[in-house]
C-alpha cells in the first residue's frame, strides 16, 4: 500500500506546482492523471482487502518494494504527460510555420 502514498505526494507535489506554476507545462493533466492513478489504486486496494495490515510496505508480485512499484506506477504517467507536452509544442510550432 505504500504505493498509494508514494502516487499521492506525487499528486499533491503537481497540484501544488500546477497552482504556482503557468499552464505552459499542462500541470492540470497530470495532476488529474495521478489523482485518477491514486483513486484507481485506493479503490483497488479497498476492494481487494482481506484483513490484516491496511498499509504494507512489500507486495507477493514481481515487484517486491512497495516504494520501487510506486515508482514503477509513477513512469508510464510521467512518459505519457511528456508526449502530451511534446505533441502540443509540435502543434504550435506547425501552426506557426503555416501562419507566418
Amino acid at each position: 500500500m505504500v504505493w498509494l502514498i508514494t502516487t499521492l505526494i506525487a499528486a499533491l507535489a503537481v497540484t501544488i506546482a500546477w497552482i504556482v506554476v503557468s499552464e505552459k507545462y499542462k500541470l492540470s493533466f497530470l495532476a488529474l492523471m495521478l489523482w485518477g492513478l491514486s483513486v484507481m489504486i485506493f479503490v483497488d486496494h479497498v476492494l481487494g482487502y482481506e484483513g490484516g495490515a491496511f498499509l504494507e510496505m512489500e507486495t507477493d508480485g514481481l515487484i517486491t518494494s512497495g516504494i520501487v512499484l510506486g515508482i514503477a506506477m509513477l513512469i508510464p504517467v510521467f512518459i505519457l504527460w511528456e508526449a502530451v507536452l511534446v505533441k502540443a509544442k509540435l502543434k504550435n510550432e506547425l501552426e506557426e510555420k503555416i501562419a507566418g
